[in-house]
């Protein structure tokens, strides 16, 4: 959490995390801490954590997403491990993806852009950082889009209900082929076309 605040100061992340708590604590009803009732900073927003944000000609947060590395706690482990049948995918080159946020301003075609080219970075990054797998917990709405990307990816166990919500974990294999298989179905963004991506860690 301190790493979280200290990353206040960086703008890129504290528009993040601001778009973070609109979609997650204001729209969705998400009972996750917000920090100064403007950032939405949980447990997990430490010095392990990696950030993949997609910025707008003007600075502004368009799409954002959380990497967190299995070899330490994460969601799937600490909070959601009853939703994996077999054992819970862990090791150096599995990552676990969170708070994939789409800013609540953006027009249809326009999330759907920033998704596109959010995906797209995720993609590279597992390529360029040795990551094999993503994992990842998502509602059946997303879970259903996700699996529909074109990257090779599967459940990890069935749906369960929990707090009202149908949700499932599930697993993304990434390799030098992910980006052509997204290219097929029109996900996939080239290195130019996803200006505006950055890492953080």
């Amino acid at each position: 959490m301190k790493s979280a605040v200290a990353a206040l100061g960086d703008e890129a992340l504290r528009q993040m995390f601001i778009a973070r708590r609109e979609v997650f604590v204001d729209l969705l009803g998400w009972d996750v801490p917000v920090l100064e009732g403007r950032y939405e900073i949980d447990q997990f927003d430490d010095e392990h954590a990696a950030y993949l944000i997609v910025s707008g000609p003007n600075a502004e947060h368009l799409a954002s997403a959380r990497l967190l590395p299995t070899t330490r706690p994460h969601i799937l482990a600490d909070l959601f491990a009853h939703l994996c049948e077999g054992e819970i995918p862990r090791g150096p080159g599995i990552f676990e993806i969170t708070r994939f946020c789409l800013d609540r301003r953006l027009t249809a075609a326009e999330r759907r852009d920033a998704r596109n080219k959010l995906v797209s970075s995720i993609a590279e990054y597992g390529i360029a950082n040795g990551i094999h797998t993503f994992t990842g917990v998502a509602e059946m709405g997303w879970l259903r889009q996700i699996l529909g990307f074109g990257w090779r990816s599967r459940p990890l166990g069935r749906a369960q209900r929990v707090g009202g919500k149908m949700l499932a974990a599930l697993a993304i294999d990434i390799d030098r082929e992910t980006p052509a298989l997204l290219a097929r179905t029109g996900i996939y963004s080239t290195p130019r076309q996803a200006e505006g991506t950055r890492h953080a860690a």
